[in-house]
């Protein structure tokens, strides 16, 4: 047997092919684009991960055998877009995405109602879905009229390999219409927000299953009429399920296009005050907090792309051992933030510049900058009572010795490095598949992975660098006063 992870990311889609040991048996990926249309904007074409992912199982279907045998398929996506059909399951528009921001009037009108908060747990953020419609309500009334479901990326697919419009509870808990408590549709969010429950998706758990292979899709893909679907997850759900993070205390930290603060809880912790989120996790009766910095490793890429060097060059140009703290901060406000300021217009900036300021020094600041922004929400999450028994470095960033070892001193907070290549969404997307194709005890699937190294704070620089952390918690006020 073998089972299918998705992982339906903001600017490709990759997928992994495990057997029921979780044991990798092949992967594959395809790309697509973001259209950012006006300031704040970002959207994506529903269409275009259609097509990425049937170029992407052809790849896999050429390359690993063990694809015919398969048996379960599991969908993880990035969160919070807003994907609208109408009554013959036709999208309306492009999906509005999570890092569009141009719902902030729509999302501080509803969280200046206390029934968000309190029924949702969490801040209605601009980038969460609720706003987004009703900002659709207000500027395309016609589209607006002639919904009939909305989905989230991950439902949507979905909704195309099974033909259901069915949503898991960790997608869900992002939309501001879950109540994370019951783990159901709020009918008050609902109607407060001007939508029926009839346009809202059928709710499982990530891991039980949420429909079956449609006929035609998997003729085409030579696979059996009965490869089950699991309910999926959101993102930063499944890859807590991909590194065996489903436990109170176990967590990760990611250094992808995005940062992510990650923590499993046994309880449901709500702290909206905080702009920690406060989720449903992907596997019954579990929950997780998590806070985001919009632009993580996306800070080195806008640097890679001014200065004309790639972000390896960048911070291999800084040496192998942990520099002290530079001369020059960095704000990694490029697109707003949110834990812990919640403040969509805010953006980055450098001080300290000066006529001898070099690239290394600009590298060095958004290193930290970054780590400073984690640290943020890091001690977000802490204030809430949750401890991190085990905290995994996962993301692009995490290839980074230099970067680790710096985060690692500003946590002060050991940092695990999970051995082998697969770990994140799609593996946990994947193992959703399992579960909910098998039947197997979620315990049993979703296990922590080998630790291939763990970086240890510079003990040595740590009192250095919480000084800097000090003098980066007072950037956010200044940027703020500009305006």
């Amino acid at each position: 047997m073998s089972f299918l992870g998705i992982d339906l990311g903001t600017s490709g889609l990759r997928l992994v092919l495990v057997n029921e040991r979780s044991e990798l048996l092949g992967v594959a990926e395809a790309g697509y684009s973001v259209a950012q249309p006006h300031t704040g904007w970002s959207e994506q074409d529903p269409q275009d991960w259609i097509d990425a992912l049937h170029t992407a199982v052809a790849t896999l279907r050429q390359n690993c055998p063990a694809f015919a045998a398969l048996k379960g398929i599991g969908v993880a996506g990035h969160m919070h877009g807003a994907t609208l059909l109408d009554e013959s399951n036709n999208v309306l528009r492009p999906c509005i995405l999570w890092n569009d921001t141009r719902s902030h009037a729509q999302a501080a009108q509803m969280d200046a109602d206390p029934a968000f908060r309190e029924v949702s747990g969490n801040i209605v953020f601009p980038g969460f879905t609720a706003p987004k419609l009703a900002w659709v309500k207000q500027h395309e009334p016609e589209v607006f009229s002639r919904i009939a479901k909305v989905l989230l990326p991950a439902a949507f697919l979905n909704h195309y390999l099974t033909g259901a419009h069915v949503s898991d509870m960790s997608d869900s808990a992002g939309t501001a219409w879950l109540d994370v408590r019951v783990r159901d549709w709020s009918p008050e969010l609902l109607e407060r927000s001007g939508i029926r429950p009839d346009q809202m998706p059928e709710l499982v758990e990530g891991c039980a299953p949420a429909g079956t292979l449609r006929p035609e899709i998997a003729a085409q893909w030579g696979v059996s009429r009965n490869v089950s679907v699991a309910g999926g997850a959101g993102d930063n759900a499944a890859a807590a399920c991909g590194m065996g993070a489903v436990h109170e205390g176990q967590g990760f930290v990611s250094l992808g296009t995005s940062g992510v603060v990650l923590v499993a809880r046994d309880q449901l912790v709500p702290a909206p005050q905080t702009s920690v989120h406060s989720f449903c996790h992907a596997v019954p009766d579990r929950w997780y907090q998590m806070s985001v910095m919009l632009a993580a490793a996306d800070s080195m890429t806008w640097l890679g792309t001014i200065t004309g060097q790639s972000p390896a060059a960048l911070t291999a140009g800084l040496g192998a051992n942990l520099r002290d703290p530079g001369p020059v901060h960095f704000a990694p406000y490029l697109s707003g933030e949110r834990t812990p300021h919640n403040d969509a217009h805010v953006r980055g900036g450098f001080t300290g510049l000066g006529t001898n300021t070099t690239p290394q020094d600009l590298t060095q600041a958004v290193l930290e900058g970054v780590c400073f922004g984690l640290r943020d929400g890091f001690e977000a999450i802490a204030s809430t009572g949750a401890r991190f028994k085990t905290l995994y470095a996962i993301g692009g960033g995490a290839a980074s010795r230099y970067w680790l070892e710096m985060l690692a001193t500003v946590l002060h907070t050991p940092l695990h490095i999970p051995a082998g290549q697969e770990f994140g969404a799609a593996l946990g997307a994947a193992r959703l598949g399992i579960v909910a194709a098998t039947g197997a005890a979620v315990e049993d699937v979703m296990t922590p992975p080998k630790t291939a190294e763990v970086i240890m704070p510079n003990d040595r620089l740590v009192p250095a660098y919480d000084a800097a952390y000090s003098d980066f918690r007072r950037l956010y006020p200044a940027l703020k006063a500009l305006g």
